[in-house]
């Protein structure tokens, strides 16, 4: 169901992000596309080892997870340009990824059309090149994380359940239904829906209690969405993804649906920031 059609049935909305969080399709994402496709892309094999490991802490296991793919390609070009080879004009990429009002492989290939130097036009086809490494991905290789199946099916015997995804809505859709998880989903909120935020605030607006609102999520930028709207946040912990989802339906679903929310998630933020230090 999308958005707009979807009406408040439960006292309690739980909003899940998708990659990295209720799907293990981040880390694979990262390993086999994002950054061996900028090795190739940039030449870098001769030190490809700590680059790709470089590649891995800014993607994925620091307070940066889950930033956009321009803005961490910048990161890591900026870094490769100052301690391995010259990267011809990530200067002008650098700037392009931190002012641009959209980040995209459309916004990219317009501002390459006028760009001074090769970067720009470069990260397009790097872009694309992940794309078509994402889309050849065997499916048997994008699954759940072991316990999300319950704990999406406890959920929503109490609450109503979102998908609250920046991902691409096609692509959340096949995921969740090839892998029986939609059944215990009420309304999809993806790319096409508008950011994070601005997704759990149109849910808010159905009614519900903000103190009944969790967003469960595995980025930094999960956590800003939910307290930009001054909802709850559960973390689902990197590389300690399957114990956090034991402990979601062992522990943080009761305590919201309790009422108690409020000291369990302060030490669950604090185990989040620790975790991606």
């Amino acid at each position: 169901m999308t958005l707009q059609a979807f009406a408040k049935q439960k006292d309690y909305l739980i909003c899940v992000d998708s990659d990295g969080c209720a799907m293990d399709t981040m880390d694979i994402k990262h390993f086999r596309c994002f950054g061996p496709c900028m090795v190739e892309e940039w030449g870098l094999e001769q030190w490809s080892e700590p680059i790709l490991n470089r590649w891995n802490a800014i993607n994925l296991y620091s307070g940066t997870r889950g930033i956009n793919r321009f803005k961490g390609l910048a990161m890591a070009l900026t870094e490769i340009d100052k301690v391995y080879r010259p990267i011809e004009g990530v200067a002008e990429l650098a700037a392009w990824a931190e002012h641009a009002p959209e980040l995209s492989n459309q916004a990219i290939a317009e501002a390459a059309k006028t760009a001074k130097g090769p970067c720009l036009a470069k990260a397009l086809s790097w872009s694309q090149k992940v794309n078509a490494a994402i889309d050849a991905l065997p499916e048997s290789d994008k699954k759940p994380f072991p316990g999300v199946a319950e704990a999406l099916a406890a959920a929503h015997q109490a609450a109503d359940v979102a998908i609250v995804s920046s991902a691409n809505r096609e692509a959340v859709e096949e995921e969740w239904t090839r892998c029986g998880l939609l059944p215990s989903v009420d309304v999809l909120c993806c790319q096409d829906s508008g950011s994070k935020a601005a997704c759990i605030a149109q849910l808010k607006a159905k009614g519900y209690d903000p103190a009944h609102i969790l967003m469960v999520g595995d980025a930094p930028g999960d956590q800003a969405a939910a307290q930009k709207n001054g909802v709850l946040f559960y973390p689902i912990l990197a590389r300690h993804e399957a114990d956090s989802w034991a402990e979601f339906t062992a522990k943080a679903l009761p305590a919201l649906l309790s009422g108690g929310y409020g000291p369990y998630g302060e030490e669950m933020a604090r185990r989040f920031e620790k975790n991606l230090l």
